[in-house]
């Protein structure tokens, strides 16, 4: 993180026109400058660099943290003191999808949050009370949790919901102010009641309108990803607001080492069946950083067996590194010293070490060479963990 992922997207992923994250970076290393632009990702970019600050990783981070917000704000706004954010701008900053979606206000309350703590910034601490009153307002859904967003949708999901807790408790941890904490307990209300399946002790993803599974397909995906994010969650909550977990923890973090891993690799299976039949068996990068995540949580909870989980922790680091981040410019994985590569960015040269293969295919090949900006989030949450957990052992 200090030495090489930030140095590169504070520099080669902003945009120098405009100071926007690019979307990503391709094969090449270098910025897809036409490539349309999530307005999530702005606000996950401004949480990478805010927690990059407060953990003493980056220096130049609000005038990036500021250049983000002043896009978003010029850009994607569509009306003036209107909450939240248009979903899709072009490459130019043209809006493309005006929709407003509830996981995309996650990522927006969640920048709010780190700019309030990170940076004193009391406005951002406004925007996040107007975002979640917006959410209440245009959002609220009588069978229970959000809608997806001010849209039609074929399924609800769990994901949105998932990100609002984290959101929620973030916000409650840096203002101490109990509605979030509130706003947490009723997404854990429905976490209890639907998102985890008592029977097979998964999480389930897509669901009707009135939260039974959905019927069809969709209703037989589990993604073992979010079923360590969820522990990691949990645990958190745990803390907050001192609500016993340990059963749902132990037993997701059990199931989704059974289904979820690649016995032969460790690395983590995309989509699985409750059953443990493989769906997907590609492997993107971000759920090897929640398998990490879950680990130190478990770790923490558990000490009589914490050197168990921080081995799986440890395995997990060292598989991230040598398939996903150990990587040259043409895609190939776990062979190179990427080190040997670095450059100056203040040279002009650009640095392509900080650069990570976002997917691998079902034979563990290189399948998505690029590197999406939105999964620094994934990469960066999972290197505080880390760091905070050797810091408190």
């Amino acid at each position: 993180m200090t030495k090489k992922a930030l140095p590169l997207w504070s520099t080669v992923g902003i945009n120098p026109h405009n100071a926007s994250v690019y979307e990503r970076l391709n094969e090449a290393g270098e910025p897809d400058t036409c490539a349309n632009l999530r307005t999530r990702v702005q606000a996950r970019q401004i949480f990478v660099f805010a927690s990059a600050h407060s953990m003493g990783w980056m220096e130049n981070a609000l005038p990036r943290v500021a250049g983000i917000d002043a896009f978003l704000n010029q850009y994607a706004k569509q009306g003036e003191g209107e909450a939240g954010f248009a979903h899709l701008l072009s490459h130019d900053g043209k809006i493309i999808d005006a929709k407003k979606d509830a996981y995309d206000f996650a990522f927006y309350i969640l920048a709010c949050a780190y700019r309030y703590n990170v940076f004193h910034d009391l406005n951002a601490l406004d925007q996040a009370n107007k975002l979640v009153t917006h959410i209440e307002t245009d959002f609220k859904d009588a069978s229970g949790g959000w809608l997806e967003g001010n849209y039609h949708s074929k399924y609800r999901r769990q994901n949105p919901h998932m990100h609002l807790f984290e959101a929620f408790l973030t916000c409650y941890e840096f203002t101490r102010d109990g509605k979030w904490l509130a706003k947490a307990g009723q997404i854990y209300t429905l976490f209890e009641a639907v998102f985890f399946d008592h029977n097979t002790h998964v999480i389930r993803e897509y669901f009707d309108g009135d939260w039974t599974i959905a019927p069809d397909h969709h209703g037989r995906i589990v993604e073992p990803g979010h079923m360590f994010e969820w522990i990691w969650l949990l645990r958190w909550y745990q803390k907050l607001a001192d609500v016993p977990v340990d059963s749902y923890c132990d037993a997701l973090y059990r199931k989704a080492m059974e289904i979820g891993c690649d016995k032969a690799t460790f690395l983590v299976f995309d989509e699985v069946t409750a059953d443990g039949a493989v769906i997907n068996a590609s492997k993107r990068l971000w759920p090897m950083t929640e398998l990490i995540k879950a680990s130190l949580a478990q770790a923490k909870a558990h000490p009589e067996q914490a050197a168990e989980y921080e081995n799986n922790a440890a395995k997990g680091i060292d598989t991230l590194f040598n398939f996903y981040l150990d990587s040259d410019v043409t895609g190939s994985v776990g062979q190179s010293d990427i080190s040997s590569k670095d450059a100056s960015i203040e040279s002009g040269v650009h640095n392509y070490s900080g650069r990570y293969i976002d997917q691998l295919g079902a034979d563990n090949s290189v399948v998505a060479a690029h590197s999406p900006a939105s999964t620094l989030y994934h990469i960066a949450m999972a290197a505080i963990v880390a760091v905070n957990y050797r810091k408190e052992v």
